[in-house]
């Protein structure tokens, strides 16, 4: 009988010789590639289970379904909390009391109310700026044009620690098409880099369907959600 647990530990097997043939094709180690376990939706029994196959990372989207997983999941060492999708201001504060890291910010507005609920939580915050590279309107995002004075802001923030960018292209049946979209984040991580002196060693692209070419093309950050747990049930 095969359980939820050997399940995802078979996938997350499936994931990591994924992302191992990536990076040999790129030249990398496929210890420079974190997988982001984007466990929103699913339960927490599935979240232990991917735990126990060895993932770390997990990804959720939604203060209020997090909140009780992360109560029930509080015996779980050593894992980083991600918050993914689109941040409401309203919530900085409770994101910032719940997750390790925000990898989402895409507004100067978002950008001082992480910083100030960091402050009032006594903690440096990890954040990733989300850059909007399509035309798509449902996509988030700072557009080009502004990522400069976000990352100017965020880099002088006392409580938040820039840490790199992250991209979300338009879906395509050919991972392929993506590669134009991750070159170019790459391009724009690597500009800031020498702008603002930091390091920036994160690049967040890359999901199930086309994590392979986002590695080629320099991620060292990939969400994975489908390829482990399964497909999602529709809200």
């Amino acid at each position: 009988m095969v359980t939820q647990t050997s399940l995802i530990a078979v996938n997350f097997a499936r994931v990591q010789e994924r992302v191992a043939l990536a990076a040999e094709r790129a030249g990398r180690a496929a210890g420079e590639v974190t997988i982001v376990a984007v466990s929103k939706t699913f339960s927490v029994e599935a979240i232990r289970a991917a735990y126990d196959a060895g993932l770390r990372h997990f990804g959720e989207n939604r203060v209020q379904e997090f909140e009780p997983k992360r109560a029930k999941l509080s015996d779980l060492g050593g894992v980083a909390w991600h918050f993914i999708g689109h941040l409401q201001s309203n919530k900085a504060h409770r994101a910032v009391h719940l997750f390790d890291r925000i990898d989402c910010v895409d507004s100067l507005s978002l950008a001082h109310k992480l910083d100030t609920a960091a402050a009032t939580e006594h903690k440096r915050i990890p954040v990733l700026i989300e850059v909007r590279l399509s035309h798509e309107a449902t996509k988030s995002g700072v557009a080009e044009s502004d990522l400069r004075d976000l990352a100017d802001y965020l880099s002088q923030s006392p409580h938040v620690d820039l840490r790199g960018l992250m991209t979300i292209p338009p879906y395509s049946d050919d991972p392929d098409e993506a590669r134009p979209y991750f070159r170019r984040l790459r391009a724009l991580r690597d500009r800031l880099r020498e702008q603002l002196a930091l390091p920036l060693p994160v690049l967040s692209m890359g999901m199930s369907h086309d994590f392979e070419v986002a590695i080629e093309e320099g991620a060292t950050e990939i969400r994975v959600g489908t390829a482990l747990f399964g497909e999602r049930t529709k809200r």
